[in-house]
């Protein structure tokens, strides 16, 4: 069986089909096209995701005071870094400074407090002490990631405070 097509069917087929090819190009052209705002100038080859890294110690920590049980001592190690140290009616502001260590085996991370204000209140011990502008050193033993020992020796010896993590 031969199929035949003739002469009138072939001139139906193509106009059909030039008919079908305009109507897609016109309803392209029709179609608004979505394009972002800033595509014209997005550098495709800019590396646009940032990675932040924050110091493993910031958070809130508390640390009881063993001649006052019931008064904590709070240390708030912000962003940017902001520490905030609340204990009694005592509370100071300053910056901190974390440096970890490349080797825990040989020494500890330093950590650096410089108090910029105190309102110069009773704290959790009893004391009542002005400590504007002191700044102190602290090396950081870390027991498990949520407590840590404050010890005056970069080896881990002297540890005279345990924080225990309070907020991540």
């Amino acid at each position: 069986m031969r199929l035949v097509i003739n002469k009138s069917m072939k001139n139906i087929y193509i106009i059909g089909l030039v008919s079908l090819c305009c109507s897609f190009a016109m309803a392209d052209e029709a179609m608004p096209k979505k394009v972002p705002a800033k595509a014209q100038t997005m550098d495709l080859n800019a590396n646009t995701i940032q990675i932040e890294t924050r110091p493993e110690i910031v958070g809130l920590w508390g640390m009881e005071i063993p001649t006052n049980k019931k008064c904590v001592e709070y240390y708030n190690f912000r962003n940017a870094n902001e520490v905030v140290v609340k204990s009694g009616a005592e509370w100071s502001y300053g910056m901190y400074d974390y440096q970890p260590s490349q080797d825990m085996n040989e020494k500890l991370p330093a950590l650096i407090m410089q108090i910029k204000y105190d309102n110069n209140e009773v704290d959790c011990s009893g004391q009542q002490q002005d400590q504007s502008g002191e700044v102190s050193q602290y090396f950081v033993q870390w027991q498990s990631p949520n407590t840590i020992n404050f010890c005056a020796s970069e080896k881990g010896g002297q540890c005279f405070a345990t924080l225990r993590r309070v907020l991540p």
